[in-house]
Order: structure tokens, then C-alpha cells, then sequence
């Protein structure tokens, strides 16, 4: 094992282990082990991050890609990930970067500065650690994050919200908007299926949206026969309107076959129409559809006249109406997310790229 890179989220047991307490999984390690995410790991008595400065790679993405569609409309994101994740879903759709074992995923390495550097030259407005979860590498992440906010850059965390209350405060601290993947709404589901607990991801919600800045939108991938079901839907967007509040935008997403899961058929635009309306009718103001081509289900609609604003054909800005100050340009109603008079105009295009340094 490498040299890993320090950090300060543990503590030593009675027993002679030492615990990583970033998640809420508490890894408790003998000297050489590692944690289920595999990227920390217990070194010289001490929990290290074997990840620091290493990706499994770097894309410019169109932020609606992350989902986030109130967050820099039509704007170029530089993307990013490590390897490892901290959750064991059966059905994950990058299990090749976050199931990885193999510290040769991580062909790419760039430091905090050289992906600011990045992101300046390639003209993006927000940095995004994506592709699997940025609580693993919440050093590397918030490193990279304080070096981007420094030069006007924004932070995006796509994340499960899987993370104990000091560190999340530690990581959310430096992010700008997060995307939270709510992946279903019984505890059974996320401890069959994920390897988890639902309670905690419900709590960094309430946390992030009542107690900090960030931006939050949520994506929930239906499965079918899963988590689709109309009960499980109304009980989650009814909680999502009594917890978060109806301005918080819900996104929900195809299931297509991968990993573990592939017994599994892909899920039918259907499903995903049907919970959109199961989200509407719970009072949810913005509810969408992803991973297919569905004009209404890309709209972003104001809640009070009924004018569509921002229309996508996938990831693309069709039409844009918003008025100044992120309002309906019909009737003046202030829409909730982070908004500039004119969209950018990235496209759908996704471009990767090389930093190396």
C-alpha cells in the first residue's frame, strides 16, 4: 500500500482497531485493512485516504447531467471521481469506477490547483465530484473545492448522502449545490439492496436543506418492482414536501440493467410519468423526468401561471423565459435555485479531458 494522504475523521477503540467515523458504516481496522469504500485505510495507526490526487478520470458535462436543473442553467461542469464507494447497491450504474479494486482506475492525477487551472481554462462555472461518492474522498474533494472557490469556481457534490454529521459538515462546507440520490423510501430497500440505512440519508436532507446554503436537489433511480410503487412513491414526495418543502426539485430516473441486477428489466418511461404525477399531486413543484427523452418531464414549469420557462431536449436548453433575478418571465414569480438573467450554452455535449498535473 501507498503512502495515503491524512485525515481526521477517527478514532482508536479499546480493542487496539481504529475507527473511520466519516459514514456511518464506522469501519473499525487492524493495521493494513481497509474499509469497505477501499480508499481509506488504516496506516501507521492512523486512518489515510489512498486516493488523494488520483481520478478515475475528467469530463466537461452539462451541469443538467449531474442532475441539477435550478443550479447555472445550460453551464459546463468539470467532472470528476476517484474509485470506491461507501454503499454496496446491487443495481449501481458506475460500478466499474465505484466497485473498483484496482488502483489502476486511477489513471489520471491532478491537484487541487491543477483542476482549478482546469476548470478556468475550459470555461467552467462549477466543479463536480461525481461518479462515485465524494464522501470517500472528502480530503480530496474539499482540497480541490476551498482551491476552486478561491477563484470564483462553484462546487457540486453528487452523493448519496451516506455521511456522519462532522464530517458532512466538513465536506458541505466548500459545495455550492448537491445533488443527493434518495434511492428509495424503506430502510429494508437501502439494507437488502445498498448495504445501508435510510435514517441517516434522511437526516443529512433535513440537515442540508434547514441548516446550510447549498443548493439541493434529489434523484431517486426507479427499479421496477423495486421501489416504484405508488404507495412508496406518495410516502416518499409526501415527506420530501413535509420535511424539505415543495420547492426542492425531485428527479427521477431509468433503471437500466448492470452489476448485480441484471434480472432486473429496464424501467419503462411509464414509471417514470406516473411518478412525476404521484409527485406533483403530493405538492412536489418540481418534478422531472431522466435518463429519457420526455419534453414535459425535462420542463421546468412556474408553479404559479403555469408558463414553461426552461424547456431541454435531453441536456439541451430549448427555450428559456426566465425573467431577471431568477423570476417567471411571465408573471414575476421568484423560482427557487441559482439563476443568472442569461443560461450558458454548453449544450449536451459531454467532452473528457486530460489534467496530469
Amino acid at each position: 500500500m501507498t503512502a495515503g494522504h491524512p485525515t481526521r475523521w477517527w478514532g482508536a477503540l479499546p480493542s487496539g482497531k481504529v475507527e473511520c467515523t466519516v459514514c456511518p458504516r464506522r469501519c473499525a481496522l487492524q493495521e493494513g485493512q481497509r474499509g469497505l469504500c477501499f480508499v481509506r485505510a488504516r496506516q501507521g495507526g492512523e486512518i489515510v485516504l489512498t486516493t488523494w490526487g488520483r481520478s478515475s478520470g475528467f469530463c466537461v458535462d452539462p451541469i443538467e447531467k449531474k442532475p441539477l436543473n435550478h443550479f447555472l442553467p445550460g453551464t459546463p461542469v468539470l467532472s470528476f471521481g476517484t474509485a470506491g464507494c461507501n454503499l454496496a447497491c446491487a443495481f449501481c450504474q458506475n460500478w466499474d469506477i465505484s466497485k473498483s479494486r484496482q488502483m489502476d482506475t486511477l489513471a489520471d492525477s491532478a491537484t487541487p490547483a491543477g483542476l482549478a487551472d482546469a476548470a478556468e481554462r475550459l470555461g467552467c462555472r462549477s466543479v463536480a465530484y461525481t461518479y462515485n461518492d465524494p464522501i470517500i474522498f472528502l480530503e480530496y474533494a474539499a482540497d480541490v473545492a476551498a482551491e476552486c472557490r478561491g477563484r470564483g469556481i462553484k462546487n457540486v457534490a453528487v452523493t448519496a448522502g451516506y455521511i456522519e454529521a462532522g464530517p458532512r459538515e466538513d465536506l458541505f462546507a466548500h459545495m455550492d449545490a448537491a445533488n443527493v440520490d434518495l434511492k428509495a423510501f424503506t430502510d429494508d430497500f437501502y439494507w437488502r439492496v445498498c448495504g445501508g440505512r435510510l435514517e441517516p440519508v434522511l437526516d443529512t436532507l433535513r440537515w442540508l436543506v434547514h441548516e446550510t446554503s447549498v443548493w439541493v436537489e434529489l434523484t431517486t433511480l426507479l427499479i421496477p418492482g423495486r421501489n416504484d410503487s405508488d404507495e412508496e412513491l406518495e410516502a416518499m414526495t409526501r415527506w420530501v414536501v413535509d420535511e424539505l418543502g415543495p420547492d426542492v426539485p425531485m428527479h427521477f430516473s431509468a433503471f437500466h440493467p448492470d452489476y448485480k441486477m441484471l434480472d432486473v428489466v429496464a424501467t419503462p418511461a411509464g414509471t417514470l410519468t406516473r411518478a412525476r404525477s404521484i409527485a406533483q399531486d403530493a405538492g412536489v413543484r418540481y418534478a422531472y423526468t431522466g435518463n429519457v427523452h420526455d419534453a414535459a418531464g425535462d420542463t421546468t414549469v412556474c408553479p404559479g401561471c403555469g408558463a414553461a420557462l426552461i424547456e431541454r431536449d435531453w441536456y439541451r436548453l430549448q427555450a428559456w423565459r426566465m425573467g431577471p433575478g431568477g423570476t417567471c418571465g411571465a408573471c414575476g414569480q421568484v423560482i427557487p435555485g441559482v439563476f443568472e438573467d442569461q443560461p450558458g450554452q454548453w449544450g449536451r455535449k459531454r467532452l473528457p479531458v486530460s489534467i496530469g498535473r
